[in-house]
């Protein structure tokens, strides 16, 4: 591709060269650039792409995009300058496969909880509906049955362009993505057109990285500042920020709600530990779903569905037969008959959706025990709060390790010990080993109580002093409970 093609969609403060050049290829990352390649150099979090410009020049970059250049231009390399090379590079990407995500239409879904699941439904109930779909989740990327495990919940700006030029050669018409906090803030969704948007809810989560929540609910918003007036944008009102998200949006606005009127709406008539019964939009229908968090996740999945012109008794039928999310609500059942739980819930408002959901199942003749930790090189202040929750809606609780990254596991249990009330101390025991964590909370269990092990959900490694070690909370369950191969 020519150059001149590549950035006739950006503005560029200053080019020194050859507007004509080819370029073979995008790189921000200086040690994949090989001769014919464009370098953009990114101001990261934690490193400036601007350093390692002569590394890339090395490296045979025939282009730099970059907001300073720098002080010696070799007459062979084009410089562009531009105001924000982090939000050019996703406009450079879409460009350069030939815009992938205005040949499908694009659904992006973001809030602290429910993205996964809400995403990861939508590409299920299409598929059903005989479509080619593509999916960008936290689990995985998918394009129709054919995946790749996800690396992040949103990957970089090139790979999502990537992964949508594929969508579009396999003749994909639906793309269901999450779009975390960090990819709005960070811009790595620009050059994306879509066709909507979902928010599910916010509670405090990321502020490591965010700092104040105000911040937060910012980059959240700011996606659906940025919808067009083509797309739409639908909000759950349950949540007391959702209409936050629609203030200056141009999209068609949209509401869906368990609790207050809006566009559409859902009530939970039964609920039994092999799902529920639903009044979904004034009809009734059986999911295999448990818990009030899925029957709004699951009306948000029938509202895209309805917003993107599907047919409503097909939808309503499909939905009926949807399955749950790997690694969210995963129920596995002893031979004797106690019940085991793995749920995905990293932050104090899942797992205090999770142990809700348990609630309203349970006879109340039976413990609910729970395991759960907190994560290493995150948002600390979640931590007392993930206790706290866990004690009240538990009869034993184990506080273990779950993902330390680089930090001591002791140190991270004795923050969440710190959300322990004088009340609860004699239900809360600290194993900082998960495994015997959780064969702690088996052996601890009867017949028909109820283990919910919460944090890892789907995720098959434990990482510790930046090393992933292979872990599973499911496996570890089965073994526990003697359903091991």
């Amino acid at each position: 591709m020519k150059l001149n093609q590549l950035i006739e969609k950006i503005e560029v403060v200053e080019l020194v060269g050859n507007p004509a050049g080819e370029v073979k290829g995008i790189a921000f990352d200086s040690r994949k650039v090989q001769e014919g390649i464009a370098f953009v150099a990114q101001r990261g979090v934690h490193v400036d792409g601007h350093k390692f410009i002569d590394k890339a020049l090395a490296g045979g970059a025939s282009v730099v995009i970059c907001e300073e250049f720098p002080s010696e231009l070799p007459e062979n390399v084009t410089f562009v300058k531009v105001a924000d090379s982090n939000a050019v590079l996703g406009k450079l990407a879409s460009a350069f496969y030939n815009y992938p995500s205005a040949k499908m239409k694009v659904v992006g879904v973001t809030g602290t909880n429910g993205k996964t699941s809400i995403a990861t439904l939508l590409h299920r109930l299409f598929r059903m509906q005989g479509y080619n779909v593509g999916l960008i989740s936290t689990i995985t990327y998918k394009i129709n049955e054919t995946e790749e495990v996800a690396s992040h919940t949103t990957p970089d700006a090139l790979k999502i362009q990537q992964l949508m030029a594929e969508m579009a050669a396999e003749g994909c018409e639906y793309c269901f993505m999450e779009v975390s906090s960090h990819a709005i803030h960070q811009e790595r969704i620009a050059g994306i057109e879509f066709a909507g948007g979902i928010f599910t809810n916010i509670t405090h989560d990321h502020l490591d990285y965010h700092k104040t929540f105000a911040e937060y609910i910012k980059a959240k918003k700011a996606f659906f500042d940025g919808l067009p007036s083509s797309a739409f944008a639908l909000t759950n009102l349950d949540d007391k920020n959702g209409l936050v998200m629609l203030q200056n949006t141009k999209a068609q606005k949209l509401t869906y709600s368990n609790r207050a009127m809006a566009d559409f709406r859902c009530k939970v008539l039964e609920s039994h530990f092999d799902g529920m019964l639903l009044n979904l939009d004034g009809q009734e229908i059986w999911t295999r779903f448990v818990g009030l968090f899925n029957a709004s996740n699951l009306l948000a999945v029938y509202a895209t569905a309805i917003q993107l012109g599907q047919n409503r008794d097909e939808v309503l039928a499909h939905i009926s037969n949807l399955q749950s999310v790997q690694g969210r609500f995963e129920t596995i059942r002893s031979l004797d008959g106690k019940y085991a739980i793995v749920d995905y819930a990293h932050t104090p408002d899942a797992l205090k959706n999770v142990l809700a959901a348990i609630s309203e199942i349970r006879t109340r003749n039976e413990q609910v025990i729970t395991v759960v930790g907190a994560g290493g090189d995150r948002d600390k202040t979640k931590r007392p709060e993930m206790a706290h929750e866990a004690l009240v809606a538990s009869d034993k609780v184990i506080l273990t390790s779950d993902n330390p990254r680089t930090e001591d596991p002791a140190a991270i249990i004795k923050d969440m010990e710190a959300g322990v009330d004088p009340q609860y101390k004699n239900k809360v025991v600290s194993i900082e080993n998960r495994r015997d964590a959780i064969k702690t909370a088996v052996l601890m269990a009867q017949p028909g109580d109820i283990i919910l092990i919460a944090g890892k959900g789907h995720e098959n490694y434990q990482e510790v002093n930046g090393v992933k070690h292979h872990f599973d909370d499911r496996e570890e369950v089965k073994k526990c409970f003697g359903l091991d191969d």
